[in-house]
């Protein structure tokens, strides 16, 4: 068994969540950043506590949750409240996300997908993955899409995809690109290549064994230990 990360990404509205939903039937091991960004932000986390701090009750639902349309409101207009949302999360996010990526090392996954929405525009964890993949589309399809999905205008919804690096500067970037400006079958048989591409390769096989010997010994220890006390 070997393992190695896998970074996906992609546009708003471009299909990230159809792939995903693939790649999940295929039994992959994936980790989603925006599940595990509303976890860390859950009432009387860490978090949590530094959100209300810097930017007041007026972000905050009836069963102090986190409003997130309201906090979204603010960082989006104004980018040094961006910056100082990402200074208070990203750290708690990254060490959630570790924890999920050792648990799948440990269980022999052959590779793990890290979901990351603004992988590219962040550009610091790409340096992490052994693959990069963006689920594309052409910006005419993105608007449509979006518009329909969200009920939005031409406008509000140009707005929304021009805060996002364009699809075809991330594509620049990554490794593997799925094309989603088909329909759903094209896009599944894109995700069956790519899944066989990744199975077929080999990396850090030597990493893999040397800390299954490592957990191995430190159970065997553990296992003395615990026969050791009781005895």
């Amino acid at each position: 068994s070997t393992m190695f990360l896998v970074g996906l990404s992609g546009g708003i509205a471009s299909g990230k969540s159809t792939v995903v939903a693939v790649l999940r039937e295929l039994g992959c091991a994936v980790i989603d950043a925006d599940v595990i960004a509303r976890q860390v932000v859950q009432p009387h986390s860490k978090a949590h506590q530094q959100i209300l701090q810097h930017f007041g009750t007026e972000v905050l639902l009836e069963n102090g949750e986190i409003n997130r349309e309201a906090l979204g409101n603010i960082i989006f207009s104004q980018p040094e409240k961006r910056r100082l949302l990402n200074s208070i999360t990203h750290p708690e996010i990254l060490k959630e996300m570790l924890k999920q990526v050792l648990k799948y090392f440990v269980l022999g996954y052959h590779y793990v997908i890290l979901d990351i929405p603004l992988l590219f525009e962040t550009r610091g964890l790409t340096r992490f993955m052994k693959y990069t993949v963006l689920v594309y589309c052409d910006p005419p399809t993105q608007l449509v899409r979006l518009m329909k999905r969200n009920g939005l205008g031409v406008a509000e919804a140009e707005a929304r995809i021009s805060s996002q690096l364009p699809l075809d500067e991330k594509r620049k970037w990554a490794t593997h690109v799925i094309d989603n400006c088909g329909d759903r079958e094209s896009t599944r048989r894109q995700v069956l290549r790519l899944h066989a591409q990744l199975e077929d390769s080999l990396h850090f096989l030597w990493a893999r064994l040397a800390v299954g010997t490592a957990v191995a010994g430190l159970g065997g220890l553990v296992f003395l230990l615990i026969r050791h006390f009781i005895s």
